[in-house]
C-alpha cells in the first residue's frame, strides 16, 4: 500500500518508499530598505517666477525638436510592442522548462468504450470459473458500531486514494469492476501512477471528477493527491474522521496508508488486493484483453478480488441486489466472510 504518513519503508516490504516533493519556501524579503527621503526644499528664500509666455513656446518648441530628432527604435510604439514580446518569451521560457523538469504531468482521458465494457461486463463465465481467484481477500471486519450509512439508509462505500500510487492504480481496476455490478460511472479517465515511484506508470483509472449512482450502496472516492502528489480532492469532516480513525492497525498494516476501502463499516481493506507487479508494461487495453482469460493471472487478480469485494457489499447490503448476490459463487465466497473474526482493538 502507499504510505501517507511514513515514507521510509522500503517496496521489497510492500510499502514502498514514497517521494513526496517538497518545495523550500520562499526567500524572506526581510533585507532592509532605506526609507523614502522628503522632497527637497527649495535653497532659495524665495520660489521662482513662473515662465513667460515666450519661455513656454520656446520650451515647447525646442521638445518638438528633441522628439523628431530620436531614432525610430525610441518612438513609444517600438518600445511598448518590444516590452510586450519580451514579456511573452519570458512566459513561453517559463513554461517550457517546467515541462522538460516535470515528468509526470497529469495526463486523465476519456476510457475508451470497449476498454470500459470488458471491465465492467466480464462475462459469466470467467467470473464463475475465477471464483475468488485463489487471492487472499485481506478483508478485516469492523465493529458493529462502525456501521456505516448515509441519510436514506443505503451503505456507505468510502475509498481514499491517490492518483501517484501504484497500489490505488492495481486496486481501481477491481473497483470499477466490482463497483460496476452494484450500480454505474460516469466520466471514468484513464491515468497513470507516478513515473517516479515503484511499479512506475502503472495504467490505471482515477475517480476524481467522476460520479457514481446506485440504488443500493453511497460510493465516496476521495483521490487526494494527484499524479504529483499535489492536493486534488478534499474529504469531507465524515470521510476524514473515518480515515483518520480506522485506517491504522489493527484494520490496516499501517496507519495512513493509501487505498483505504470501508465498505459500509463492515469490512475494511486491510492491504491492497494483489501486487502493481503483476500489470506491469501492460496498457489499459492489454489488461482489458487479458480479462476474457480464466487462466490468466491478471484476470485472476482482478476478477478473484472483485468478487471478493462483492460478497463483502452483499453482506452489507443484505443480499441485494439478488441478480448479484444470488450466484452460486459469490454466496460461497459470502460464507468464507462471514468466519473472519473482527481483531482486537
Amino acid at each position: 500500500m502507499c504510505d501517507l504518513r511514513d515514507r521510509g519503508r522500503s517496496p521489497a516490504t510492500g510499502h514502498p518508499v514514497e517521494r513526496l516533493v517538497r518545495y523550500p519556501d520562499g526567500v524572506e524579503q526581510s533585507t532592509p530598505r532605506k526609507p523614502a527621503g522628503k522632497r527637497p526644499v527649495p535653497s532659495s528664500k524665495y520660489p521662482a517666477k513662473p515662465a513667460t509666455k515666450k519661455q513656454r513656446r520656446n520650451q515647447a518648441s525646442a521638445r518638438a525638436v528633441s522628439l523628431e530628432r530620436r531614432p525610430p527604435w525610441q518612438s513609444p510604439t517600438v518600445v511598448t510592442i518590444s516590452s510586450v514580446v519580451l514579456v511573452a518569451i519570458a512566459l513561453i521560457v517559463i513554461v517550457v522548462i517546467n515541462l522538460a523538469g516535470n515528468n509526470n504531468t497529469t495526463v486523465a482521458t476519456a476510457v475508451p468504450q470497449a476498454i470500459l465494457s470488458a471491465v465492467e461486463n466480464p462475462s459469466t463465465s470467467v467470473v464463475n470459473t475465477v471464483g475468488s481467484g485463489g487471492q487472499p481477500g485481506e478483508m478485516v471486519p469492523f465493529p458493529a458500531s462502525a456501521k456505516l450509512v448515509d441519510s436514506t439508509g443505503k451503505p456507505m462505500v468510502v475509498y481514499v486514494g491517490a492518483e501517484y500510487c501504484p497500489y490505488c492504480a492495481a486496486e481501481r481496476w477491481v473497483m470499477v469492476m466490482w463497483l460496476s455490478r452494484f450500480g454505474t460511472f460516469k466520466n471514468l479517465s484513464e491515468i497513470q501512477s507516478s513515473s517516479t515511484d515503484v511499479f512506475a506508470n502503472t495504467d490505471t483509472f482515477t475517480f476524481h471528477k467522476s460520479s457514481y449512482t446506485s440504488p443500493y450502496i453511497d460510493f465516496s472516492p476521495n483521490e487526494i493527491e494527484d499524479r504529483n502528489q499535489q492536493k486534488l480532492d478534499s474529504m469531507s469532516t465524515q470521510v476524514s474522521n473515518i480515515f483518520t480513525k480506522y485506517d491504522a492497525t489493527p484494520y490496516s498494516t499501517q496507519s495512513g496508508q493509501f487505498p483505504f476501502l470501508d465498505i459500509g463499516g463492515v469490512f475494511s481493506l486491510y492491504s491492497t488486493s494483489y501486487t502493481p507487479g503483476d500489470l506491469a508494461n501492460l496498457s489499459w487495453a492489454q489488461i482489458a484483453a487479458k480479462l476474457s482469460n480464466p487462466n490468466d493471472q491478471v484476470t485472476k487478480d482482478i476478477v478473484g478480488n472483485a468478487n471478493i469485494l462483492t460478497a463483502a457489499t452483499c453482506i452489507a447490503t443484505g443480499d441485494q441486489p439478488s441478480s448479484v448476490c444470488s450466484s452460486t459463487t459469490i454466496q460461497s465466497i459470502e460464507q468464507g466472510l462471514k468466519t473472519i473474526k473482527a481483531p482486537t482493538v
